[in-house]
């Protein structure tokens, strides 16, 4: 669908950190519209995003508002771009309002795939790992001599990409919600027509209980994953066999009429492959990547060039706050996972670990109304658990310590460890509860690890 944007009203409901309504704004004025830019934060807080909009106001089509949502806005306009995150949005009073007002309300994720119809995506989801497999996939495939781009929930905006215009592949990380607003439900509730869109290859890298703070349930969270899967059905997963108890219960959960991943896992030479990222969950994400650029090279007919593509994999550095080696001091190796929001994603990282007696083990944060129990059973096994946020009632329950605050779980972590030991941030939760975003967490913690390891003596 192509939006004619020139003249009309469009509200963009938040700016954001990671970019998406920093390009959703830029895009929407470069169409002419009349932006009005809405979010609930602080302007010290965006003060980033709104420094990067100042060129654009000078014709006085852009108008921002910082620490409220004035209704108005949302009502008396022609259309409301949400924001991804807003959890439940059907219930949403300021997405019901516009809605109610006949408003059609869109997104920064629809209105990227609308702009880029004949693209070959390909469409990584799931409740861990999906960020690594994305950057994987997009090294492998540049270096098997692919255009591609990345976006989705990596960050950024694809819109008015002229790099994505020309991209042979788009690669896009998707969560749930954003799986969600590309639906046929959210299209219907959202007075939108349907998408009828599906990636051109689909990934799923494991799937277990998430976001019900933001579907309202289990169930909705598990059925939205299901937009990943391709037109032809032909999904790239390991999650049922590599994980058969997380199977089961996820199929439990839905009944086994509406179970949607069970797929064939593709056979994938893995010869040369040896990561500089530890942990068997690193092996898993560089599989998928494997296949998926086998399975482009099957869709687009080029050539692949393995060798290029496994040594790309090899070079891998891994993400930022996801199993990033800040350093070693005095014996003890340091680690910032705050990108692990899900249990699971702590048991894999965990997974990277030899000897868990070793492992001083930080977790907690904002309370998703997930089982904990899982992460805070491990306590016996581990050097130390230090639970914070919200939920680190649920988290001490087991031996763990109570420590409320990053800074005392790093201060009470570094004082039990000895040589040899290793500190893991790898919360098992969202961050909200004290910080904007898992990226502030993750530098505070580098900044606290830091600071902690200078003023330590042995």
């Amino acid at each position: 669908m192509s939006h004619d944007l020139t003249g009309r009203r469009v509200t963009v409901m938040g700016l954001g950190l990671f970019g998406g309504g920093l390009g959703v704004a830029r895009w929407l004025h470069a169409q002419g519209a009349q932006v009005r830019i809405s979010d609930r934060r602080d302007a010290a807080v965006l003060a980033d995003a709104l420094a990067a909009l100042e060129p654009l106001r000078s014709d006085g089509r852009i108008e921002v508002e910082c620490g409220q949502h004035t209704p108005e806005w949302f009502t008396n306009t022609d259309l409301l771009v949400a924001n991804a995150a807003v959890p439940t949005p059907w219930s949403n009073q300021l997405l019901r309002s516009a809605r109610d007002a006949g408003v059609p309300v869109t997104t920064e994720i629809r209105l990227s795939i609308e702009s880029l119809p004949d693209r070959r995506t390909i469409g990584i989801t799931g409740s861990a790992g999906k960020s690594t497999t994305s950057a994987m996939t997009l090294e492998a495939l540049r270096a098997s001599g692919r255009r591609a781009v990345i976006g989705g929930n990596y960050g950024g905006s694809l819109l008015g990409s002229a790099h994505a215009v020309q991209a042979d592949w788009l690669v896009l990380e998707l969560s749930s919600a954003q799986l969600w607003w590309l639906s046929d439900e959210a299209a219907e509730w959202s007075r939108q027509p349907r998408m009828a869109w599906r990636p051109t290859i689909g990934a799923l890298t494991n799937l277990a209980p998430n976001h019900v703070d933001w579907h309202g349930s289990v169930e909705h969270y598990l059925m939205s994953k299901a937009g990943v899967v391709p037109a032809s059905g032909d999904l790239v997963t390991w999650f049922a066999t590599d994980d058969p108890d997380a199977e089961r219960t996820a199929a439990a959960t839905l009944g086994a009429d509406r179970v949607w991943w069970r797929a064939s896992p593709p056979e994938v030479v893995m010869d040369g492959l040896s990561l500089v990222v530890p942990g068997a969950h690193m092996v898993q994400n560089a599989r998928t990547a494997l296949a998926l650029l086998d399975r482009a090279c099957a869709v687009d007919g080029l050539p692949i060039d393995r060798q290029a593509a496994t040594r790309a994999i090899n070079a891998f550095p891994g993400l930022a706050h996801r199993m990033q080696r800040v350093g070693a001091w005095h014996g003890v190796a340091c680690f910032n996972d705050s990108k692990s929001t899900t249990p699971a994603a702590t048991i894999r990282a965990l997974e990277a670990f030899d000897d868990l007696s070793r492992v001083h083990l930080i977790a907690g944060g904002y309370d998703k109304k997930i089982d904990l129990a899982g992460i805070a059973g491990l306590a016996p096994r581990l050097a130390g658990l230090y639970a914070v946020g919200q939920v680190q009632d649920q988290l001490a329950t087991a031996g763990g310590v109570r420590c409320g605050t990053l800074e005392s779980a790093v201060r009470a972590a570094f004082d039990r460890a000895r040589p040899g030991d290793s500190i893991l941030l790898s919360p098992a939760c969202a961050s909200t509860d004290q910080y904007p975003n898992f990226e502030h967490r993750g530098d505070h913690f580098v900044a606290l690890v830091r600071t902690a390891a200078a003023a330590t003596s042995r």
